[in-house]
């Protein structure tokens, strides 16, 4: 086993490193979520932790860690008899995101339980972190069925394996440390709420740290053993610490100003649930044991928040974590301490002056204008002087006003108008692709999935997962006699099993094409249009899609966002996409067609649906040349043959309309639909509910007449 790298050696990342210690004091809190961009040293943080924490006792030969001062009674390996126990190091258990969910639970011998009627189980996963932590990498890349045994096991500290009528239930209380670059995709909200802290790491860009990084690094591969050796002090120190606040944790008092105003910061900044105040809690009583203090200061509650809150405060997919540390601020000083303790100097502030941070008018020493300036106070620089107002600070111009031209990009002969807000996301209605698929696992489009509901029986390709009992028993039975079956129990052989055949929701990949010519360039019809792109985003952060958009205006398409799960990205985006110049479709249709044929070679099982946002137009045919209607017609045609499926959402507004949508809807071989004929909740689904309703009424009054 290769030498871990040192955790004290990691430069930088305080926040990370101070995380992960304080569930190293205290396990109750709950875990950790590391998010930052690659490269950031989130593993190597990670991994380096397990050699800190103190070790465990175990009863000797248990598979499942019970401890043996209170051993689980359902252990399978048990019951336990009173005894010594055994130390170990805790153990580090990495959940791969491929990984299978009997390589996670365990697995029963379905051939020895069926013929000998014993329950032959192998843990998994869950049972050997146990009294540990359970490290997953890329945890945003975790495929749903293994997040939902996940957040079973979180919850109830159990792990339930069920086979056709034979149950295992094993303890699993486990510290849950997850890794995530955000611009792969987020996480569901269910599996975000139950890790207790979550910080943001980026990689420093003080020259003078990043050499000191690169300088460890470097001698750790050249000696990883010699390197830790030279750090063995600093780990036994920062150990024989964690040691002792966990010792001095049970200690330390919780009093009623700080649950107060642990309350409060829950409450103002609208957190859902009480699981943050509880959290909050847990992780103030581990900094206070941490520093060697019994007693939770504002500054223990001040740092519980800024680890424990963000990820939580999160209201929609598209909203960026984070707190506002002033408003932070604001909440935790309207409770005065209970009991100061006499200081020598006064309380520093929250970020204390530098030799050469002097005042600039804002207050005097004794910080008396210790606020943020009001606006228009005070003299203003030049460069403030010369800036033209803020455009969210400024009355919106009407939707018909005239807007002033601007050089376009990309040619075309039109004006590039500046980008505009999108409206309000609604909820839309289903799309999906047509036909059974075998892509990954999602909610969105019919398919041949591990999970599901189950259609059919098939041997089994390689082990047996998923059994069908009845179709097993069927292909046993005719051979009971040949086989000397004398007793009750049946006489099954390896190849009497069948595999079931399961049919679920599969993920797909959403391309969109969005028109952004000049035709689009009204700033309401804009604006309703990105707000109908945002809405089916949102549907297919959802529904664990892979998203990509093209653009096309002037001359040419651009791929705005390569394919990815990352539907922020996307959003952030679309949220800057200006319109102007001419309109070539067609060009857009190639692009996607291009892309798409990567696409297919790169993830052969995951289908395609292609969401074109056009008004159907098609004023330039680009850089090939010739009729842009034909040329668009062409290649709608070209993506229909390469069996795309595809949605037109007709963008076509005002009392004149021309119905272009419709047709090139027509030789791209799929529906289309209008903006508000997206929306879930449109006019045609309420009369059709109204109609729902009067008819049962009517049918109750019948019978109630009756």
């Amino acid at each position: 086993m290769s030498t871990p790298y040192p955790f004290t050696a990691v430069v930088g990342q305080a926040d990370l490193r101070l995380a992960l210690l304080l569930n190293a004091v205290s396990p109750a809190v709950g875990g950790v979520l590391v998010r930052g961009e690659k490269g950031t040293a989130k593993s190597t943080a990670v991994r380096a932790l397990s050699a800190l924490l103190p070790q465990v006792d175990v009863v000797p030969g248990c598979r499942f860690s019970c401890a043996p001062a209170a051993p689980d009674p359902a252990c399978p390996d048990g019951p336990h008899e009173p005894g010594p126990g055994a130390a170990r190091p805790a153990r580090m258990v990495e959940l791969p995101v491929g990984a299978s969910e009997d390589r996670l639970v365990g697995a029963l011998d379905i051939e020895r339980a069926l013929a000998e009627g014993v329950k032959a189980f192998e843990p998994g996963l869950l049972a050997d972190a146990h009294r540990g932590i359970l490290y997953v990498d890329e945890v945003n890349l975790l495929h749903d069925h293994l997040i939902d045994l996940l957040l079973d096991a979180a919850a109830m500290g159990a792990s339930y394996v069920e086979r056709e009528g034979v149950s295992v239930r094993h303890a699993a209380r486990f510290l849950l440390v997850g890794t995530m670059n955000p611009e792969e995709g987020e996480l569901r909200p269910q599996l975000l709420d139950r890790f207790g802290l979550t910080v943001e790491v980026a990689a420093s860009r003080e020259p003078a740290q990043r050499v000191e990084v690169v300088r460890r690094r470097l001698a750790y591969e050249d000696d990883p053993a010699g390197f830790a050796a030279r750090w063995a002090e600093d780990e036994h120190q920062v150990r024989a610490r964690v040691v002792a606040a966990r010792a001095l944790l049970p200690q330390v008092r919780l009093g009623d100003t700080a649950l107060l105003r642990i309350a409060a910061t829950c409450a103002g900044f609208e957190v859902d649930g009480m699981r943050a105040d509880i959290v909050m809690a847990r992780t103030a009583t581990a900094l206070a044991a941490w520093a060697g203090r019994t007693e939770v200061l504002k500054e223990d509650v001040r740092q519980a928040a800024l680890l424990a809150l963000p990820h939580r405060r999160r209201r929609n997919p598209f909203d960026a974590p984070g707190l506002d540390e002033d408003k932070l601020d604001e909440i935790l000083d309207r409770f005065p301490d209970e009991d100061p303790e006499p200081e020598p100097e006064p309380e520093p502030d929250p970020e204390p002056e530098g030799p050469d941070d002097g005042d600039d008018g804002g207050g005097g020493p004794d910080g008396g204008g210790g606020g943020v300036p009001p606006q228009g106070s005070g003299p203003r620089t030049e460069s403030e002087a010369e800036a033209p107002p803020e455009t969210a600070d400024t009355p919106e111009a009407p939707a018909d006003a005239p807007e002033a031209p601007q050089p376009s990009a990309q040619g075309g002969g039109g004006p590039e108008q500046a980008a505009v807000r999108a409206a309000e996301p609604f909820r839309t209605k289903m799309l999906s692709v047509p036909g059974l698929g075998e892509g990954a696992a999602g909610r969105r489009s019919r398919a041949r999935t591990a999970h599901g509901r189950t259609t059919g029986a098939q041997r089994p390709a390689g082990q047996l997962t998923k059994l069908h009992l009845a179709a097993t028993v069927h292909a046993a039975a005719p051979h009971q006699k040949t086989r000397g079956r004398t007793g009750r129990g049946l006489v099954i052989r390896k190849d009497d099993l069948r595999q079931a055949t399961r049919e679920g929701r599969e993920g797909n990949l959403v391309l969109f094409v969005v028109d952004a010519s000049g035709s689009m360039a009204a700033r309401q019809r804009m604006s309703a249009v990105k707000g109908a792109v945002l809405s089916l985003l949102l549907d297919a952060y959802q529904r664990r899609d892979k998203v990509g958009l093209i653009t096309f205006r002037g001359a040419a398409a651009e791929l705005a966002l390569p394919p990815t799960s990352s539907v922020d990205a996307a959003a952030a985006r679309l949220e800057k996409l200006p319109t102007g110049g001419r309109t070539p479709l067609a060009a857009g249709l190639l692009k996607a067609h291009e892309v798409l044929r990567i696409e297919r070679l790169r993830d052969p099982s995951r289908r395609p649906l292609l969401v074109v946002v056009t008004d159907g137009r098609a004023t330039s045919a680009g850089a090939v040349g010739g009729d842009p209607r034909e040329l668009s017609g062409r290649s709608a045609r070209l993506l229909q043959a390469a069996g795309v499926a595809s949605v037109v959402v007709d963008c076509e507004s005002g009392p004149v309309r021309l119905g272009l949508a419709g047709v090139l809807a027509a030789d791209l071989g799929g529906p289309a639909v209008s903006l508000d004929g997206l929306r879930a909740d449109s006019l045609a689904g309420l009369v059709k509910n109204v109609r729902t309703a009067v008819s049962s009424s009517a049918s109750d009054s019948n019978r109630r007449a009756a």
